[in-house]
């Protein structure tokens, strides 16, 4: 089995800033894509960003020039820097692995804890 845990969330005023990091607590036989998704209260979990094995990063159009997802594959982590925050950037943010955890099993997806995000006016 394996571990997603992620870090880095809190209470920032609008316009500030915060870096949200997810490790994984082993390493994937393959990953297809990590990625970033968020749950705001009363509301169904969105995309956010993406990024495949390759380096493409994919975002949803509400954060496109705000926020960045980054990884490092040797330490099997994903982040997520987010700058010029709003109000509605307020959600659970759950970091999410697509990969292969060992040899012989298939692709399946892989979800973290979450991590609050609260961005006050």
């Amino acid at each position: 089995q394996v571990q997603l845990v992620e870090s880095g969330g809190g209470l920032v005023q609008a316009g500030g800033s915060l870096r949200l990091s997810c490790a994984a607590s082993r390493r994937f036989f393959s990953i297809n894509k990590m990625g970033w998704y968020r749950q705001a209260p009363g509301k169904r979990r969105e995309f956010v960003a993406t990024i495949t094995i390759d380096g493409t990063a994919n975002y949803a159009d509400s954060v496109k020039g705000r926020f960045t997802i980054s990884r490092d594959n040797a330490k099997n982590t994903v982040y997520l820097q987010m700058n010029s925050l709003k109000p509605e950037d307020t959600a659970n943010y759950y970091c999410n692995i697509v990969g292969v955890l060992n040899l012989g099993l298939t692709t399946s997806d892989y979800w973290g804890q979450g991590t609050q995000v609260t961005v006050s006016s």
